[in-house]
């Protein structure tokens, strides 16, 4: 639950103290990291402050659950071994066989692979809509039993901006609850749940772990009603985070506010040069005002972020050979790390929906901005440019 001694105080205060008590017995500053599977009990059923065995509860998880739950605003949060662990936890506790989810016609494509190939054979619909046409979206679920609408904003590979206020009034209306998946964003830069959004869900691998050295996924909800729904199955199935990688995520939400700043700088400087380059047909930043979801935004968002994505003029084999020319953006799956990356979507992350309403333009590469010097960078990205002329 939310650390109430920190509610009040300001982003980076909660990210370093809420959930990070001192050690009592020694006054370590940094809390020991709880590696045990069991918990001696004092007498058949008498737990020490609720520990019994580690899939359960684990002291260095519930530290991080905390830390998640003060940073995102929601009564609870609950920590997973990988983002996909945590969006099946939670959508097989809310689903039922003969609903339907209603996403993003440009979901992460892990997403519709878990909806629609694995819940998909037990009885759970989905339809993809553009969450950007509101009227669209309230048509989904006119006449079907929707329980949740799924989104993502900025949503991935394509950058597609989302109102989440209006998203959640729609839902609402409807009788459903609006799932955020906020990973692009991270919580410094965008609250879905000050918004109107009831859960929020973050592959934690990407900006919160923010190393590419963990794995890690998490659920934060507004109600906790839902929350124990969810944490049930945390608990029945066992998808939790262990103890060392509840710890390195925890370390790394503590610096997230000065890595996004940094991030959100220099993605905003790659996305200028970019837009100047004829080789580029196409820049997908919404920091930039030709994105038509700037001004949403630039309402929701505290920045921008550090993820740009862009589209070539010489198509696909173009996509390709900068891609492999890269030296700096190291060519690799994933993002949000401190080291930039260059990834080819259509056949990486996003190869799953191909053939799909989801399919991801051959022509688009997506960059994952680091926080090396931008000169760097910017350099990188020239010479890449120009292997595209030999």
């Amino acid at each position: 639950m939310t650390d109430q001694n920190h509610a009040d105080q300001g982003f980076s205060t909660r990210a370093i103290h809420a959930g990070q008590a001192f050690e009592p017995v020694t006054g370590a500053v940094v809390p020991p990291v709880h590696f045990s599977s069991t918990y001696a009990q004092d007498g058949i059923g008498g737990l020490r402050n609720g520990y019994e065995y580690g899939r359960g509860t684990n002291p260095t998880r519930d530290s991080l659950q905390t830390q998640l739950a003060a940073l995102e605003g929601g009564a609870m949060a609950l920590s997973f071994s990988s983002g996909l662990a945590a969006e099946d936890a939670l959508l097989r506790a809310l689903l039922r066989p003969g609903q339907k989810v209603v996403l993003g016609n440009d979901a992460y494509g892990g997403t519709y692979r878990l909806i629609s190939k694995v819940l998909g054979p037990w009885g759970i619909e989905n339809q993809p809509v553009d969450m950007s046409d509101l009227d669209a979206v309230r048509a989904a679920l006119t006449g079907a039993d929707v329980p949740l609408v799924w989104v993502e904003t900025p949503s991935n590979p394509l950058m597609k901006i989302s109102d989440i206020a209006a998203l959640a009034e729609a839902a609402h209306e409807a009788g459903a609850l609006l799932v955020v998946d906020n990973t692009f964003a991270s919580p410094y830069l965008q609250q879905p749940l000050s918004l109107g959004a009831d859960i929020v869900v973050h592959s934690t691998t990407k900006y919160i772990g923010g190393h590419s050295d963990v794995v890690g996924g998490a659920v934060v909800v507004k109600d906790r009603e839902v929350g124990e729904k969810i944490q049930f199955l945390q608990f029945a199935a066992g998808g939790v985070s262990a103890p060392m990688d509840a710890f390195l995520t925890t370390r790394s939400l503590k610096t997230l506010k000065v890595r996004m700043e940094a991030h959100s700088d220099n993605a905003e400087k790659v996305a200028a040069f970019l837009s100047e380059r004829p080789e580029i047909s196409a820049v997908l930043y919404p920091g930039l005002e030709s994105h038509p979801g700037h001004e949403v935004a630039a309402r929701q968002m505290k920045r921008f972020g550090g993820m740009v994505s862009i589209r070539f003029s010489g198509g696909e084999q173009a996509a390709r050979t900068f891609t492999e020319a890269t030296r700096v953006f190291t060519l690799a799956e994933s993002l949000g790390g401190i080291e930039s990356l260059v990834n080819y979507p259509s056949e990486m992350t996003h190869a799953s929906v191909k053939g799909t309403e989801l399919e991801v333009p051959a022509d688009l590469v997506r960059l994952s901005v680091g926080i090396e010097d931008a000169e760097d960078l910017l350099a990188d990205l020239d010479q890449a440019l120009a292997a595209l002329k030999g």
